[in-house]
Protein backbone atom coordinates (compact mmCIF):
# COMPACT_ATOMS: atom_id res chain seq x y z
CA UNK A 1 0.00 0.00 0.00
CA UNK A 2 1.28 4.10 -0.63
CA UNK A 3 0.40 6.08 1.46
CA UNK A 4 0.40 10.05 0.73
CA UNK A 5 -0.83 13.41 1.51
CA UNK A 6 -1.26 17.21 0.94
CA UNK A 7 1.00 19.43 1.48
CA UNK A 8 0.06 20.52 5.23
CA UNK A 9 -1.12 17.05 5.63
CA UNK A 10 -4.82 17.44 6.64
CA UNK A 11 -5.91 15.45 3.56
CA UNK A 12 -4.21 11.28 3.27
CA UNK A 13 -4.60 8.90 0.61
CA UNK A 14 -3.70 4.86 0.90
CA UNK A 15 -3.76 3.47 -2.21
CA UNK A 16 -4.37 0.00 -1.76
CA UNK A 17 -2.91 -1.47 -5.01
CA UNK A 18 -0.88 -1.11 -7.92
CA UNK A 19 -2.36 1.53 -10.29
CA UNK A 20 -3.01 -0.02 -13.54
CA UNK A 21 -1.52 2.40 -15.44
CA UNK A 22 1.10 5.39 -14.69
CA UNK A 23 0.68 8.25 -17.16
CA UNK A 24 1.44 11.84 -18.09
CA UNK A 25 -0.75 14.41 -19.78
CA UNK A 26 -0.48 17.77 -21.31
CA UNK A 27 -3.81 19.41 -21.52
CA UNK A 28 -4.04 22.33 -20.27
CA UNK A 29 -6.21 22.05 -17.24
CA UNK A 30 -3.48 19.27 -16.18
CA UNK A 31 -0.68 22.05 -16.69
CA UNK A 32 -3.42 24.61 -14.69
CA UNK A 33 -3.70 21.63 -12.27
CA UNK A 34 -0.14 20.69 -11.81
CA UNK A 35 1.78 24.01 -12.33
CA UNK A 36 3.99 22.48 -14.75
CA UNK A 37 4.32 21.68 -18.05
CA UNK A 38 2.29 18.44 -17.75
CA UNK A 39 0.79 16.11 -14.93
CA UNK A 40 2.03 12.95 -14.03
CA UNK A 41 -0.58 10.72 -12.64
CA UNK A 42 -1.16 6.70 -11.37
CA UNK A 43 -4.74 5.43 -13.12
CA UNK A 44 -6.69 3.87 -10.36
CA UNK A 45 -10.37 2.15 -10.56
CA UNK A 46 -12.38 4.58 -8.07
CA UNK A 47 -12.10 1.43 -5.25
CA UNK A 48 -8.73 1.17 -4.84
CA UNK A 49 -7.62 3.99 -3.08
CA UNK A 50 -9.39 5.58 0.19
CA UNK A 51 -9.64 9.68 1.44
CA UNK A 52 -8.75 10.72 5.14
CA UNK A 53 -10.05 14.07 5.62
CA UNK A 54 -12.81 16.37 3.50
CA UNK A 55 -11.01 17.53 -0.01
CA UNK A 56 -12.71 20.42 -1.68
CA UNK A 57 -13.56 19.50 -5.27
CA UNK A 58 -14.49 21.63 -8.56
CA UNK A 59 -16.16 20.55 -11.42
CA UNK A 60 -15.85 21.51 -14.96
CA UNK A 61 -16.08 20.73 -18.86
CA UNK A 62 -13.11 19.22 -19.82
CA UNK A 63 -10.57 19.71 -23.56
CA UNK A 64 -12.44 16.09 -23.67
CA UNK A 65 -16.11 17.31 -23.46
CA UNK A 66 -16.52 15.66 -20.27
CA UNK A 67 -17.33 16.41 -17.20
CA UNK A 68 -14.19 16.12 -14.87
CA UNK A 69 -13.85 16.55 -11.31
CA UNK A 70 -10.89 17.63 -9.47
CA UNK A 71 -10.23 17.32 -5.46
CA UNK A 72 -7.55 19.40 -3.56
CA UNK A 73 -6.88 20.42 -0.08
CA UNK A 74 -9.11 23.22 0.94
CA UNK A 75 -6.84 24.59 3.89
CA UNK A 76 -2.89 24.47 1.41
CA UNK A 77 -4.41 24.03 -2.11
CA UNK A 78 -2.06 20.81 -3.02
CA UNK A 79 -4.19 18.93 -6.03
CA UNK A 80 -4.24 15.29 -5.07
CA UNK A 81 -6.95 13.16 -7.57
CA UNK A 82 -9.20 14.01 -10.21
CA UNK A 83 -11.00 12.43 -13.46
CA UNK A 84 -14.09 12.29 -15.70
CA UNK A 85 -17.71 11.80 -13.93
CA UNK A 86 -19.10 8.25 -15.33
CA UNK A 87 -23.12 7.91 -16.06
CA UNK A 88 -23.52 6.77 -12.35
CA UNK A 89 -21.94 10.41 -10.86
CA UNK A 90 -18.53 8.86 -9.60
CA UNK A 91 -15.56 8.98 -11.15
CA UNK A 92 -14.07 5.28 -12.53
CA UNK A 93 -10.68 5.83 -13.45
CA UNK A 94 -8.95 8.10 -10.33
CA UNK A 95 -6.32 10.18 -12.05
CA UNK A 96 -4.22 10.63 -8.76
CA UNK A 97 -1.71 13.06 -8.63
CA UNK A 98 2.18 10.64 -8.36
CA UNK A 99 3.63 13.41 -6.39
CA UNK A 100 1.66 13.36 -2.88
CA UNK A 101 2.60 10.12 -2.49
CA UNK A 102 5.34 9.55 0.79
CA UNK A 103 7.03 6.81 -0.61
CA UNK A 104 9.68 7.61 -3.32
CA UNK A 105 9.98 3.77 -4.01
CA UNK A 106 6.64 4.03 -5.29
CA UNK A 107 7.37 6.58 -7.96
CA UNK A 108 10.68 4.79 -9.01
CA UNK A 109 8.51 2.01 -10.21
CA UNK A 110 6.34 4.47 -11.55
CA UNK A 111 7.73 4.81 -14.79
CA UNK A 112 4.83 6.52 -17.31
CA UNK A 113 3.76 4.00 -19.78
CA UNK A 114 1.17 6.21 -21.44
CA UNK A 115 0.98 10.40 -22.70
CA UNK A 116 -2.10 11.70 -23.06
CA UNK A 117 -3.02 15.01 -24.99
CA UNK A 118 0.69 14.13 -26.90
CA UNK A 119 -0.44 16.87 -29.46
CA UNK A 120 -0.65 19.70 -26.52
CA UNK A 121 3.20 18.92 -25.69
CA UNK A 122 5.71 21.63 -25.07
CA UNK A 123 8.77 21.38 -27.56
CA UNK A 124 11.03 21.68 -25.28
CA UNK A 125 9.15 18.56 -24.07
CA UNK A 126 10.20 15.15 -25.21
CA UNK A 127 8.41 11.95 -25.30
CA UNK A 128 8.99 9.60 -22.57
CA UNK A 129 10.87 6.62 -24.69
CA UNK A 130 8.49 3.28 -24.53
CA UNK A 131 5.57 5.45 -23.82
CA UNK A 132 1.97 5.21 -25.87
CA UNK A 133 1.35 8.56 -27.65
CA UNK A 134 -2.38 9.44 -27.80
CA UNK A 135 -3.11 13.26 -29.16
CA UNK A 136 -6.47 13.50 -26.99
CA UNK A 137 -7.78 11.47 -24.27
CA UNK A 138 -7.33 7.71 -23.26
CA UNK A 139 -9.55 5.34 -25.05
CA UNK A 140 -12.07 4.15 -22.87
CA UNK A 141 -11.62 0.50 -21.23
Amino acid sequence: MYTGSCFCKNIKIELKNQPFAIGICHCTDCRKISGSAYSYNFIVSGSDYKVVGSPAETLKIADSGNKVKNYFCKDCGSSLYGGAVAQSGQIERVAMRAGIFDDLKGMEFGKPSVEIYAAQRLDWVKPVEGCMQFDGMLPSS
